[in-house]
């Protein structure tokens, strides 16, 4: 019998089928692992807009979560939106339980902190909701505007984005899709240096590509892909996606994952 590595995926659920979970279990699959989707927020959004999020209770969140890691072996995690300051409690909890017998496990969050439009994500406080997280994240993935804001905050969320191997997480990808230019930089550094990949930029607008490309470094991460070669090919899988989008209604299209 084959097996595929798993990879526990704690994200919100989108009713248009662009981002959040639905994304992560395409292109987690796509990249040859298996997601175990653990729901942490029910949202009411469609492609463009996000008008409502409704975090799921803490509690049920851990129920999940437990049912499921112990009936698999997890090769990584890869966080979305965790719904309220809570949700991220509870995850982080659930880590630290993986990591006590797993310390090497790779975690990927991707600090979602708003919609494209500006639509709010999380209950609260979007940054102060990620501090417990940040400090257990092997990769963090924000786009230019989420790592300028969380650079800003104070204290743990701004020493998680060292990559300094201090008390946050050890490698961080900044993704320009939100420059201008025709040309997107994607810029990661990590504890050993870091490096610069240049993707052309694809016209139109996307819904769930940050998503996408958080999965996708899970499911490589999973597989023993090195950090490198698992951001390398992620985000060469995620540029093919955008270039296949398709429409389901005006507005952002979606990846073809």
């Amino acid at each position: 019998m084959s097996e595929r590595p798993c990879v526990l995926v704690c994200a919100g659920m989108d009713p248009s089928g662009g981002a959040g979970i639905t994304a992560d279990v395409q292109a987690i699959g796509a990249l040859g692992a298996h997601a175990l989707p653990v729901v942490t927020a029910l949202t009411v959004q469609d492609n463009n807009r996000v008008h409502e999020v409704l975090p799921v209770a803490p509690d049920v969140v851990t129920r999940q979560a437990r049912a499921i890691t112990a009936a698999c072996r997890i090769g990584a995690v890869k966080i979305g939106i965790p719904g309220s300051a809570d949700n991220a409690r509870a995850i982080a909890a659930v880590i630290e339980a993986l990591r006590s017998g797993d310390p090497a496990l790779p975690v990927v969050l991707d600090p979602v902190l708003a919609s494209g439009h500006g639509d709010t994500l999380t209950r609260g406080d979007a940054v102060a909701a990620l501090a417990p997280l940040l400090p257990l994240a092997t990769v963090l993935t924000p786009n230019g505007p989420e790592a300028a804001a969380l650079m800003a905050a104070a204290g743990q969320e701004a020493a998680a984005l060292s990559g300094s191997g201090g008390p946050g997480c050890k490698h961080l990808l900044v993704t320009g899709g939100h420059g201008e230019g025709d040309t997107v930089v994607n810029r990661w550094y990590g504890p050993e240096g870091g490096r610069d990949w240049t993707w052309p930029r694809l016209p139109g607008e996307f819904h769930g590509s940050g998503c996408t490309l958080a999965a996708a470094i899970a499911a490589l991460l999973a597989r023993g892909c090195g950090m490198e070669e698992a951001l390398a090919r992620a985000q060469a899988y995620t540029h093919q996606t955008l270039a296949a989008a398709f429409v389901i209604a005006p507005g952002q299209r979606i990846p073809l994952r």
